[in-house]
């Protein structure tokens, strides 16, 4: 894949605990979607070094305009936006920054609006899953799936 071709992509991130490796739902590892597999989320669970976290609304509206703001600053148009209570969904535009440097930008963001909101702890899963845009037709089907969102107690942009 050239990296030129990408026109957008979709992140995706979850709220500690929320969806550990070996879920009931499947589970993404290394882009790769995996089945479910109860005894790895037993493990996962044991492991876990504080609690499932939910995001209230207070706290998903905060993370919802500091990624927005994070958005400006970085010069990155928002396609869609959808922070629910356990996981984050951003559709954004390619722009010459790693992948990786503008989910730890999104990412960080959102942890510093909730963390002044009173939150202390352990926030976010490691890492994010990523879907490339390569035409608007993928881009389009991505903004959909977002939009989705709006009936589950998400704050949808």
């Amino acid at each position: 894949m050239e990296w030129n071709m990408v026109i957008a992509y979709m992140l995706t991130w979850t709220a500690y605990g929320t969806w550990l490796q070996g879920d009931r739902r499947g589970y993404v590892k290394d882009g790769t979607v995996l089945k479910p597999n109860a005894e790895l989320e037993a493990i996962n669970r044991q492991q876990m070094k504080s609690g499932t976290v939910e995001l209230t609304k207070e706290q998903r509206i905060s993370a919802a305009e500091a990624i927005m703001n994070e958005a400006k600053e970085l010069n990155q148009k928002i396609f869609a936006l959808a922070v629910c209570n356990n996981h984050i969904h951003i559709v954004v535009q390619n722009i010459d920054m790693t992948i990786g440097l503008v989910a730890s930008h999104y990412k960080n963001a959102a942890r510093l609006a909730i963390e002044k909101l009173g939150f202390n702890g352990k926030l976010w899963t490691q890492g994010f899953d990523k879907r490339y845009c390569m035409d608007e037709k993928e881009l389009a089907v991505k903004i959909a799936y977002v939009h989705k969102h709006k009936n589950n107690n998400a704050e949808v942009i």
